[in-house]
């Protein structure tokens, strides 16, 4: 399929819930009384039946669920040279309750050489076919680069990189290899997930960042290394981004609107497409889509994944509706405002549940642009 068929009017964002007996393998793995062969096979068949409900459904993008991780982003991040982690004591502070996601930090400089996302994608890009595009998920450089700044991590990276600028640097280079590779793999659709900017919009977010930071610089950082990173790109790759506010069982990060990050981030970030959410309050208003710039799209997510309850239709609708007073309905999606899965534990829905979502996302867009 082409460029120009990314992202699709009826969309999401990649992360599913696991199945149960996926979850078991994966913690028998980790008492060592599993081999990972043998948990290599229970994710490839979890991933096998995820694609063929994915495809049933009629949606023309197919991923792994993310079945092969522990966190969205985490995972990732140990797939490069100098980069260690251990479980957490006291995880990261959501609305509700502690993400308990390993601390990750730096033992030396950062390089990538043969990434295992690149063999995960191998596996997804078998299942595509004339109908539809396997999508790869990963965090956003600027992700990596929060990671490695916040007051936990600053002093041990301070003491392989003297400047912000030589981090972003290598960042930016090993992202520029994983993209290489993975295109080379057969990939042309690359999604970054990205937290960075939830942070920012943040009431307290000079917290996440450390006092001594200002966050107008902190802005320009996080926009030169997503770019740095996507420098170079193949032309029929496209990139696009999911701005997030956090999503750990059915608990969020952060909250608040777009306004204050809408300039650098939609008018000057070169991706292709945004996957905004907008299923709450916490989102703010559609009036920031008005710097997005040039052609891009946008994927407006309506519908939310920390709640089973099913959205009115009517209600999503007039929502699209108001968004087109900013951006063309043409350059218009929708989608789930995040994954249902972005760690193991899953979001507080079923899987009947998930999958219900998804076809109100279908239906609705059906409906809106015929």
């Amino acid at each position: 399929m082409s460029k120009n068929n990314v992202p699709f009017r009826f969309d999401y964002v990649g992360s599913f819930l696991r199945p149960d007996y996926l979850k078991k393998a994966r913690a028998d793995f980790e008492k060592r009384n599993i081999t990972k062969e043998e948990l290599t096979e229970i994710e490839n068949k979890a991933i096998t039946d995820l694609v063929k409900k994915q495809k049933e459904l009629g949606y023309k993008v197919i991923t792994d669920g993310e079945f092969r991780r522990a966190t969205w982003h985490l995972d990732f991040m140990w797939g490069f040279n100098g980069v260690a982690h251990k479980k957490t004591e006291k995880g990261v502070a959501f609305h509700g309750e502690p993400a308990l996601i390993d601390d990750t930090w730096l033992t030396g400089k950062i390089s990538a050489d043969n990434h295992p996302f690149v063999e995960h994608y191998k596996f997804i890009k078998t299942f595509e076919d004339e109908n539809t595009v396997a999508k790869q998920t990963i965090p956003a450089p600027a992700q990596f680069f929060q990671q490695m700044i916040i007051p936990a991590n600053i002093e041990t990276t301070r003491k392989f990189y003297a400047t912000d600028d030589e981090l972003i640097t290598d960042i930016a280079n090993g992202y520029k290899k994983v993209i290489n590779d993975l295109y080379n793999a057969g990939c042309r659709n690359i999604q970054f997930d990205d937290c960075t900017w939830g942070v920012l919009v943040a009431e307290g977010s000079v917290i996440r960042y450390g006092k001594e930071n200002n966050l107008e610089d902190i802005k320009e950082k996080l926009l030169k290394v997503n770019n740095l990173a996507i420098e170079g790109k193949p032309e029929d790759l496209v990139i696009t981004t999911h701005i997030c506010r956090g999503n750990y069982h059915s608990a969020y990060f952060s909250s608040g609107a777009y306004d204050s990050v809408a300039e650098p981030l939609f008018g000057r970030e070169n991706v292709d497409a945004y996957y905004l959410e907008f299923d709450d309050e916490r989102s703010g208003g559609f009036e920031p889509l008005k710097y997005v710039s040039g052609n891009k799209k946008v994927v407006l997510g309506l519908i939310t994944t920390k709640s089973p309850k099913l959205e009115d239709k009517q209600t999503v609708i007039e929502r699209i509706k108001e968004a087109s007073k900013y951006i063309p309905l043409d350059r218009l999606y929708l989608s789930p405002q995040c994954g249902f899965a972005s760690c193991e534990i899953g979001n507080k829905l079923t899987e009947e549940q998930q999958w219900a979502k998804l076809a109100l996302v279908k239906e609705i867009a059906e409906e809106v642009w015929k």
